[in-house]
Order: structure tokens, then sequence, then C-alpha cells
């Protein structure tokens, strides 16, 4: 590969790895939250959530574009902080990542925080656990599966954003040029080989990605089955 692909290579690894920690960060309290909360407005605020699985990502994109620009309210406040525009820059890819893979972390988290049985949360709770002992020592462990799901999904996900990219990075190289965006410019090019080289290299992502997953989250009785 020549050097320019090495390069989105490495911007596209990066900005999923720094994507993915962020999602965690951001996507494990907000996914505990809502598996805990009862109130009615729980399913208005957990479609506010998955909206990125139904929007265009276009769509996201214009839109996070006019909120970080000059005259977006985001966008003056990081030129107030001394920041600059985020538009264009690695720090605005990240920001529309994260709000664009927010869904592929949060849903799988919540799933695992509501299958957590009640009892054993009373259980840990007669025994003087504070909130976050409970959430620390019982809640994480027992979400372990759900938190491999997203974390996967989060990276796979990133790694595979076009659109968002797109319009909130531009196609500048060694700065906002990611794999995605570097496939579609050999197409243009009519350089079919150097975008088979590329999308092929995609696929076998994917491939090994979602073997890895169903083979972490596979069903202890399917593992002592096929260990007897």
């Amino acid at each position: 590969m020549s050097a320019a692909e090495w390069s989105a290579v490495w911007l596209t690894a990066k900005l999923a790895f720094v994507t993915t920690l962020l999602l965690l960060l951001v996507g494990t309290p907000l996914a505990w939250w809502l598996a805990r909360m009862r109130s009615r407005a729980k399913p208005v605020l957990a479609a506010v959530v998955a909206m990125p699985l139904v929007l265009p990502p276009t769509v996201i994109g214009f839109y996070l574009l006019l909120l970080m620009g000059p005259q977006g309210a985001v966008g003056r406040l990081t030129e107030a902080l001394g920041l600059g525009r985020l538009p264009f820059t690695f720090a605005g890819l990240v920001v529309a990542s994260v709000i664009y893979s927010l869904p592929f972390v949060v849903q799988p988290l919540q799933q695992a925080f509501e299958a957590i049985a009640p009892r054993t949360l009373e259980a840990a709770a007669t025994l003087r656990a504070g909130p976050w002992d409970r959430f620390a020592t019982v809640a994480l462990p027992l979400a372990r599966p759900g938190l491999v799901t997203a974390s996967v999904l989060g990276f796979a996900h990133t790694v595979g954003e076009f659109g968002v990219v797109l319009m909130i990075g531009g196609n500048i190289p060694d700065r906002t040029r990611v794999l995605s965006v570097a496939i579609y410019d050999h197409v243009e090019a009519s350089e079919f080989d150097a975008a088979h080289r590329l999308a092929a290299g995609m696929v076998v992502f994917a491939l090994v990605v979602l073997v890895t997953l169903y083979a972490v989250n596979r069903p202890p009785v399917d593992r002592a089955e096929r260990s007897a």
C-alpha cells in the first residue's frame, strides 16, 4: 500500500480507538441510567439516543456542521475558549463519531443492565454496598457480555463510517482522510485495484469482528457441549 493509504489506515484506527474509549465513558453511565429509569419519559430519551440508527448520516453530519460552525452554539463556544473550529479537524471527527455511534454502545449495555435480576442488587444493598459499589462490583461484572459487545460494535461502526466523517472532516490527507473516504476517492478516480485492496481489507476486518463477537458471547451451554 502507498504511504497515503497507510496514513488513512492509521487515522481510522486512531479515530476508532479514541471514539470507543469516549463512548464507553459516556455510554456506560447513560445505559445504566436508562436501565434503572422508571419515568414515563424513558421511551422518549431512549428514542433520542437511538436516533442515529434511523437518521441518514448526511443529515446528522449536516446539523453537526451547522452546530460546530462559526455561527453555531458549539462553534462560538470553542472559538471563545480559544480551541478554534471543530469541522475539518480530527477533534471534529471524534465528536461526530461519538454521536453517530452512541446507540451501538448504549443499547447493548442497557440490555445487559436490564437483564440483571433486581434481587442481586438488593442483596448487595443488604450487605451495605453503596450505589457505586453495587454498580462497580455487581452490575459491571454481570454485564460483561454487553460491555464486550458494545466495545466491539462501537469500534467497528466507527471504522466503517462514511457520510458523517465526510461531512464533518472532508477529505484532508493525514488529517481527516479515513479509510472509507479513501476507498471513495479511489473509485471516483477509477482506481479500482486500489479500491479493491482497501475494501477487501474492510470485509476481512468486518468478518473477524463478527466471528470474535459471536465466539466471546457464545452461551456457556454451547461451550460445555463442544468440550464434552
